[in-house]
């Protein structure tokens, strides 16, 4: 079945096949939904263990600080260990890590597996470099695209399907049930996966750390790229920790399944990131950025609308999520190629940043929502889209050569 690597069926990139493709897309979305599932569930949670609805929003918040230690300390080990193995280890940790939250006692118990899952839930990360490595440079737009794809409909998708099994069996179901899908996971990736070490000298793991700092110093791209990521998915974490909230009070209260349902809207964006990555393949990654970071911007508009306009909502949501995605597979592709020995630690150096910008539009979601509403918080998360969109502009690097040649490194970048 390894074989299969090397197979180029004609619509798949090429060097990497569709079957594998697909395999990592679908490994990285139900890696990644475990950082998701609570959101819809926050209120049940709250109840449960005495938590206040002002500060719930503490769950993502821990789950996102597990996962920035694991892109610091964990994903970096793919660029000195053999990546078949490093997935089949984190995969059984992960496993164990969930099934302690959803047997978890107390509160304090409940948070302290929370941070174990979001750091082994940074296995995504270690699968989209090794996707990137295993196609050919000319295609990794568009296999970084349709993998990032895959992660985000688990995103996506986790809202919906962990409000389904906690109106069946409880908030604790969804997480004895990704245990279970994680264990399988981890069989299937072991058999099919290829044996992988990189071909450079290897450093050892505590100089391996200390060069994340220094490729940041080192390279502008990962700066700008960085500091984009941080950005938006505070926008988006703004938005998706404090939907549960409004929708389910009155006057919708709505089930967990329903509130669920708003994230297969988003499901459309998701879809569009192949287009992306395509996009950054010829070369306009910069200006597909910019685009839907005023798409971004306009988003806020429909979503403002929840109390008027349930469509206007949905709209929104589609919205955003499809400018999210687009920004985030850009900048995955330009940060990817400039340093093919040490993907594993770009990677896990932007990701942080990721992680910190939803940690923060969590905790700073459902802080606003207490004392401003929904009103709040969507003046909240319009301001933090103005400012990526400002960013964008003052970061964009300027046009050193008229030809094509160099138009394309200027817009790679």
């Amino acid at each position: 079945m390894r074989d299969a690597v090397t197979d180029t069926a004609s619509n798949a990139p090429a060097g990497l096949s569709r079957v594998m493709t697909m395999m990592f897309a679908v490994a990285g979305g139900l890696s990644v939904a475990n950082v998701y599932y609570a959101q819809p569930l926050l209120g049940a949670m709250a109840g449960d263990f005495g938590i206040s609805p002002a500060a719930i929003g503490i769950v993502v918040t821990m789950t996102q600080i597990g996962y920035a230690l694991g892109l610091i300390f964990i994903t970096p080990l793919g660029d000195i260990l053999d990546r078949r193995r490093l997935i089949a280890v984190q995969s059984l940790l992960l496993c164990v890590a969930l099934a302690a939250a959803a047997l978890a006692p107390t509160g304090g118990l409940f948070m302290a597996a929370m941070v174990a899952v979001g750091l082994l839930s940074v296995l995504v990360q270690t699968l989209i470099a090794f996707a990137a490595v295993l196609a050919v440079p000319a295609a990794r737009g568009r296999t970084v695209g349709i993998v990032t794809s895959g992660v985000v409909i688990g995103i996506l998708c986790a809202r919906f399907i962990s409000g389904v099994l906690s109106d069946i069996g409880g908030w604790r179901s969804v997480y004895l049930t990704s245990a279970m899908l994680t264990l399988l996971m981890a069989i299937a990736l072991y058999r099919v996966l290829p044996d992988h070490c990189e071909s450079q000298p290897r450093p050892r793991y505590w100089s391996l750390l200390r060069s994340i700092p220094v490729l940041f110093i080192e390279e502008p791209v990962l700066r700008r790229k960085a500091g984009m990521a941080f950005l938006i998915f505070a926008a988006f974490s703004i938005f998706w920790t404090s939907l549960a909230l409004p929708l389910g009070a009155e006057p919708y209260g709505m089930s967990h399944t329903i509130i669920g349902l708003f994230g297969l809207a988003g499901v459309a964006g998701a879809l569009a990131a192949g287009g992306a990555g395509r996009l950054a393949d010829r070369g306009f990654g910069n200006w597909t950025t910019g685009i839907a970071l005023g798409l971004l911007l306009v988003s806020w508009a429909g979503i403002a609308m929840l109390h008027t306009s349930i469509l206007a909502l949905i709209a929104g949501t589609v919205l955003l999520d499809l400018a999210i995605q687009a920004v985030h597979v850009t900048n995955q592709s330009a940060i990817l190629a400039i340093r093919p020995e040490a993907k594993s630690r770009i990677i896990g150096g932007y990701m942080v940043f990721y992680s910190a910008g939803s940690a923060t539009g969590a905790i700073a979601s459902t802080t606003v929502y207490a004392h401003a509403g929904w009103t709040g918080v969507c003046i909240l998360g319009s301001a933090v889209s103005l400012t990526a969109l400002i960013y964008w502009g003052l970061t964009l690097p300027r046009r050193k050569s008229l030809t094509p040649a160099g138009a394309g490194a200027c817009q790679a970048g």
